[in-house]
């Protein structure tokens, strides 16, 4: 009897979860700045379109479609990075800490993408976390670009975003996303300290 419940559940679930160990897979790789973080997160963010489709986490939908195209630009990017270093054994794109230029620019950025998911979750939609799903939303389309870019304080975005998000998924219900969410919050502390002990050898 359970093992047929779990089955069921499973196989109704399917999409999450390989969503979710696809995840794991990408913020591993991220953690490792191995170049497969891109392809892993391109082919996550396509399956959780279709995740938060069905949820009615419409920001998060969207989002999804900005990581496949994040993905290309990151995946691209820490290629070209890497060709134009002219040493082996440094053929990655540095660590680097985040300009006071940019981190100004991205508040401003930020709070504007808030602003507008905001007004379109409330007047377009029956979101019914419109506001919370907008501040996540725009907090991790700042973050996934810091880190195409390699900035280490992406990762205390990221440590918010996953652990408030978190929250939201209980909230809907999605499991396996809470369960990959607490995880990803874990594992964002652990990525900024291994970022860090990189750029400070750096």
């Amino acid at each position: 009897m359970i093992s047929e419940v779990l089955t069921t559940w499973l196989w109704g679930n399917k999409i999450e979860i390989a969503g979710a160990i696809l995840g794991l897979l990408y913020i591993f790789f991220s953690i490792r700045q191995h170049i497969l973080t891109w392809p892993t997160g391109l082919f996550t963010s396509l399956l959780y379109i279709a995740v938060f489709f069905q949820s009615g986490f419409y920001a998060d939908m969207g989002l999804q479609v900005y990581y496949v195209v994040i993905s290309i630009y990151g995946w691209y990017y820490w290629l070209k990075g890497g060709q134009n270093k002219t040493n082996a054994s440094e053929n990655q794109v540095p660590v680097k800490k985040t300009p006071r230029k940019i981190i100004l620019l991205g508040l401003l950025v930020t709070s504007g993408i808030y602003v507008i998911i905001l007004f379109i979750l409330l007047r377009f939609t029956d979101s019914t976390v419109p506001y919370m799903d907008s501040l996540t939303t725009a907090l991790s389309i700042m973050a996934t670009w810091m880190l195409a870019r390699k900035y280490i304080e992406h990762w205390l975005i990221w440590i918010f975003v996953d652990f408030v998000s978190a929250g939201l998924y209980i909230y809907k219900e999605l499991w396996p996303t809470v369960v990959l969410f607490i995880v990803y919050t874990v594992m964002a502390v652990l990525g900024y300290l291994e970022w860090k002990k990189d750029l400070k050898q750096e």
